[in-house]
């Protein structure tokens, strides 16, 4: 009867093999589990080794190294749940957010709009100048946003210009020459 408990694991071995368990054993790297998933699927993706920590688990008694106080100190205003100060805070002293007046203006109504230059406009491949082949050529960060082409240099073909707003002397010389304005 001793022989046959023997081969086989106890009801408390049992028990004590966890989750947490197997996920160490799982997680350990040595002759044994050198071999690597041939394909990486979602089952078999692992976080990198020593990327994840376990949870700090504060208020559990003095054998968790931070029971009582829970890492906190004794007392006072950071204790507390909520403590803490605002960034500007600076001991009760008047703050300097506040001792410094205030200037300037902000137009709430400004509209922020991308600026390119007729020198700018050689790198385009094609004789059209819409928001969307600026893009594509590189000279501006968003196509859906307002764009203004102003007169900084020479046009150095005729270009048909469309949903782009143009300075008075950028439109004068492209119409010079030979390019075409549209709405």
């Amino acid at each position: 009867m001793a022989a046959k408990e023997a081969g086989r694991p106890s009801a408390s071995r049992k028990a004590s093999t966890s989750r947490g368990e197997s996920r160490s054993r799982a997680k350990r790297s040595g002759p044994e589990t050198a071999t690597a998933p041939t394909r990486v699927t979602l089952s078999t993706l692992t976080p990198a080794p020593g990327s994840t920590q376990a949870r700090k688990r504060v208020g559990r008694g003095p054998g968790s190294g931070l029971g009582k106080t829970s890492g906190k100190g004794n007392k006072g205003h950071k204790a507390r749940t909520g403590g803490g100060t605002n960034p500007g805070f600076e001991g009760g002293q008047m703050p300097l957010y506040r001792r410094l007046p205030k200037r300037g203006f902000t137009n709430p109504f400004r509209v922020e709009t991308q600026v390119v230059n007729l020198t700018d406009l050689k790198k385009v491949s094609a004789g059209d100048i819409s928001p969307e082949t600026l893009y594509s050529a590189g000279l501006i960060a968003k196509p859906d946003s307002k764009v203004k082409l102003l007169g900084t240099g020479e046009a150095d073909r005729s270009y048909t210009v469309r949903g782009v707003a143009l300075s008075a002397s950028a439109r004068a010389k492209i119409e010079a020459a030979g390019g075409k304005i549209e709405a």
